[in-house]
């Protein structure tokens, strides 16, 4: 006669803690498992897995003195804003352009800063 789930449970339930070690470890040789993983999930809930950063913003760090009109020019058409304003962001370095942006157009806006003379990084 087979025993019940029920009844096995009752049993591992009055066994010692050396006893319910050494019949998981004979279930592991006798199975060919690991009771390593079950035993950590029962331990406690997992960390939960970190978010990917989906909007960044890029920074004006510094840039070349001798560049400074190339890199107002693409602050200037990036942000869409004056030639004043584009001017006066610049010569604010270190400063934040612009927040909000997708990977994809912030590591643009960083390399065509860079190309300009600038020297720019995502946050």
């Amino acid at each position: 006669m087979a025993l019940t789930n029920e009844e096995i449970l009752d049993a591992i339930a009055n066994m010692t803690v050396q006893q319910a070690a050494d019949l998981v470890k004979a279930m592991e040789e006798k199975f060919g498992v690991s009771a390593a993983a079950p035993v950590a999930v029962a331990a406690g809930p997992a960390a939960p897995a970190a978010e990917e950063q989906t909007e960044f913003a890029v920074s004006l760090d510094s840039f070349d003195a001798a560049k400074k009109i190339a890199v107002i020019k693409v602050v200037k058409a990036a942000l869409g804003v004056g030639l004043g304003d584009a001017k006066a962001l610049v010569e604010g370095a270190p400063k934040v352009l612009k927040e909000g942006m997708s990977k994809a157009d912030a590591d643009k806006l960083i390399a065509d800063l860079k190309e300009a003379g600038g020297v720019a990084s995502k946050k």
